[in-house]
């Protein structure tokens, strides 16, 4: 997604060798302008799979999954990392590495939330590692769920992320794919969703 791309390039920040910086427009401050085209991206992506529901972990893939889900016309659930005295039910329950935080999470959501044969796109704000999407998968596994994609704002390609993703046999989409950092400027891989521009 070139508006995306160009985004990074404008408000992007390098960090090191392995981290990107992008709180003025996804992980801190939110341009809603832009993750409402975001999630229209990912509902044109996923148009004809049957989606049901939306489902992003907390915070930053809660925007983008929203306008998804608003586009797709189906409700949004966030796994939400602690939990809470209104959380009495039956949860699905997961743990969650954070590269970026270098710790574990609990995750969970409501049992009632998701059904059984639901299909289930998964949003998220970025795609290094792959423990989120992994720990998101799980939780729909947990449901009997069926995940008919991953849509990633931002993919680290150089992390192992996409590649464990690859080998469960998940349909991925990333917006926008970073090859390498190289002299504190990103360069960029060819985007999953090429076809739509």
């Amino acid at each position: 997604m070139k508006l995306l791309e160009d985004r990074i390039h404008t408000d992007g920040q390098v960090l090191g060798q392995d981290i990107l910086k992008v709180d003025r427009f996804l992980t801190h401050q939110v341009d809603y302008q832009l993750m409402k085209k975001i999630g229209k991206r990912f509902a044109q992506v996923y148009a004809n799979a049957g989606v049901t529901k939306v489902v992003t972990i907390e915070a930053s893939g809660i925007a983008p999954a929203l306008y998804a889900a608003e586009s797709l016309n189906v409700p949004m659930v966030f796994a939400k990392k602690a939990k809470n005295v209104t959380m009495n039910d039956d949860l699905l329950i997961t743990e969650v590495y954070s590269f970026t935080k270098k710790l574990t999470s609990t995750v969970q959501i409501s049992s009632k939330l998701i059904e059984e044969g639901d299909k289930v796109l998964i949003i998220d704000d970025f795609l290094a590692n792959g423990q989120a999407a992994l720990g998101l998968v799980h939780l729909m596994e947990q449901a009997k769920a069926e995940v008919v994609g991953l849509g990633m704002v931002i993919e680290k390609s150089f992390q192992d992320g996409r590649q464990k993703l690859l080998d469960q046999g998940m349909k991925l989409t990333s917006l926008a794919r970073i090859e390498k950092f190289e002299d504190g400027k990103v360069i960029f891989a060819p985007a999953d969703d090429k076809d739509f521009d």
